[in-house]
């Protein structure tokens, strides 16, 4: 399976930007999928998942500020971000729990990460 994430880009403060990240491939279904991020010199942090039924989970440094969503038949995550501050800089990656097969594991694949630079 193939994640591809888009979407990013530079930034004001206080823009806005959409995310997108699509799975392709030999895919039964998808359960979670979450979006991470990474600023330089710090490690990966969770942002938001969402679950194939909708249910949503975020980081509290998000919360308020960034919707995430996704489209079920179309196998893409998205990833609403408004009021964004310079703190928000970071590569942004999407990754999904994917099962190849009717009762086979779920396994986690990641996407390559798109650059979100806010700043004035």
């Amino acid at each position: 399976v193939q994640l591809q994430a888009f979407g990013g880009g530079l930034v004001q403060p206080g823009g806005s930007l959409r995310l997108s990240c699509a799975a392709s491939g030999s895919i039964f279904s998808i359960n979670a999928m979450r979006w991470y991020r990474q600023a330089p010199g710090k490690q990966r942090e969770f942002v938001a998942s969402i679950t194939s039924g909708g249910s949503t989970d975020y980081a509290d440094s998000v919360k308020g500020r960034f919707t995430i969503s996704r489209d079920n038949a179309e196998n893409t995550v998205y990833l609403q971000m408004d009021s964004l501050k310079a703190e928000d800089t970071a590569v942004y990656y999407c990754n999904a729990g994917v099962r190849y097969n009717s009762g086979g594991p779920y396994y986690v694949s990641w996407g390559q990460g798109t650059q979100v630079t806010v700043s004035s």
